[in-house]
C-alpha cells in the first residue's frame, strides 16, 4: 500500500532559488511551448509565477497539483503538513528557543524566522480540511498533520499550540540545537565549530526527550543531523539507535522513512540510516513513509522504493493516521 504522510506545501523563504524551483514544478504540470530561455518562454514564465504568488500558499489548485501527482504515483493516503514555524501564531516559541540575539547567528536567524513565519494556522487547517473531499472523490484519502520542531523545556508552550486543530496526526522533529538550525545551508558551516561526538550526544539525548514527550503520534528522520555529511563513525551511533529505538518501542511512537535527505541534501541518505532502520525493525519499532516533498512534483518520491526495503525486511504493516489515532495497514 503506497503512502505518504509527510509532505509539504509552498513554504519560504521566497528567493529566486524559490521561484526558479517553483517555475520547474509548475512546468512539469503545464509545459510551456515556447522554446526555454527565449523573452517568450521568460514573459510566459513570470506570468505563471506571478499567478503562482498572488494566490497564495494554500491555493486549491496548487494543492490539486499534489492529488494530481498522487494520482500518477499510485497513492492510497497522502498526509499533507507545514512546519509549525510557518504560522504567525507559533512565533513566540520559536523566539524563546532559537538563537535570535545580536551575533552572526542570531542576526541569520532572526531574518529567516521573519521570511518563513507569514502564515496563519487556520488558514492551513481550513486549506487541507476544505480539499479532502475532493481528494476522497478521487480516490486518495487526505489526512491533516503538522510538523512541529521540538525543544527540550518546551513541552508546555507545545502543547498549548497544538490544541484546538482537528489534527490527524502530529509529527515532532528537532532541526535545533542550542538554538542553532543545524539543517539552514548558511551555516552548515558551524559543524566545524563542534566537537561531532558531542552534539551527536546531545542530538540524541534531544531526540529521546521528544519521544517520552508523548505529544507525538509519530518522529520525523530520526538521524537528519547528517544532512551536511558531518558525524562520527557510525558505529559510534549504535547506542544511541537502540536508545531510540526503545523510547519508541516503550511509548508506542512511530517513525518514519524519510527520503528528503536522500534527493535534496549533501548526504544522500535515507532518515534513518540502513544501520539505524535495522535496529528499528528489531525493536519492532511502528513505520510510515513519507518522500518530505516541498513541491507537488516531489510527492511520492522513493516510497514504493522504501516500501520494498522494510518488506524484504520482514516488515507486515504500515502506519497510518487519522484523528490522532494510528492505524497499521498491510502491505500489499
Amino acid at each position: 500500500m503506497l503512502i505518504d504522510y509527510h509532505l509539504h506545501l509552498e513554504e519560504g523563504p521566497y528567493s529566486l532559488r524559490w521561484l526558479e524551483r517553483t517555475n520547474a514544478a509548475l512546468d512539469y504540470f503545464y509545459p510551456l511551448t515556447e522554446p526555454r530561455h527565449t523573452r517568450a518562454w521568460l514573459q510566459d514564465s513570470l506570468a505563471r509565477l506571478n499567478n503562482r504568488l498572488s494566490l497564495g500558499a494554500y491555493d486549491p489548485s496548487w494543492l490539486d497539483l499534489y492529488l494530481r501527482e498522487a494520482l500518477h504515483k499510485g497513492l492510497k493516503e497522502v498526509g499533507i503538513v507545514d512546519h509549525l514555524y510557518r504560522f504567525r501564531e507559533a512565533r513566540p516559541y520559536f523566539e524563546q528557543f532559537m538563537e535570535l540575539g545580536d551575533t552572526d547567528l542570531g542576526r541569520l536567524q532572526r531574518t529567516w524566522l521573519n521570511q518563513v513565519c507569514t502564515e496563519s494556522l487556520g488558514d492551513f487547517c481550513a486549506a487541507i480540511e476544505a480539499a479532502k473531499p475532493r481528494w476522497a472523490a478521487s480516490g486518495v484519502e487526505l489526512r491533516l498533520g503538522i510538523e512541529a520542531d521540538y525543544f527540550v523545556g518546551g513541552e508546555a508552550e507545545l502543547q498549548c499550540l497544538l490544541t484546538g486543530a482537528s489534527w490527524d496526526y502530529v509529527i515532532g522533529s528537532v532541526h535545533f540545537l542550542h538554538g542553532w538550525g543545524f539543517d539552514n545551508p548558511e551555516t552548515r558551516h558551524l559543524f566545524e565549530q563542534h566537537d561531532l561526538k558531542q552534539l551527536y550526544a546531545d542530538f540524541f539525548h534531544t531526540v529521546e526527550c521528544m519521544v517520552k514527550s508523548g505529544l507525538f503520534d509519530f518522529v520525523a528522520h530520526l538521524d537528519n543531523l547528517k544532512v551536511f555529511s558531518y558525524r562520527p563513525a557510525e558505529s559510534e551511533l549504535v547506542s544511541y539507535y537502540h536508545r531510540i529505538a526503545a523510547a519508541l518501542k516503550e511509548t508506542d511512537t512511530a517513525t518514519e522513512i524519510n527520503a528528503g535527505l536522500y534527493y535534496r541534501y549533501p548526504v544522500q541518505e535515507m532518515c534513518p540510516s540502513p544501520a539505524f532502520l535495522d535496529v528499528l525493525v528489531a525493536h519492532g519499532v511502528p513505520l510510515t513513509l513519507s518522500s518530505d516533498a516541498h513541491f507537488p512534483d516531489d510527492i511520492g518520491r522513493y516510497v514504493a522504493a522504501n516500501l520494498e526495503t522494510i518488506r524484504a525486511l520482514g516488515v507486515a504493516e504500515v502506519a497510518t493516521f487519522s484523528g490522532r489515532q494510528r492505524v497499521m495497514k498491510a502491505i500489499r
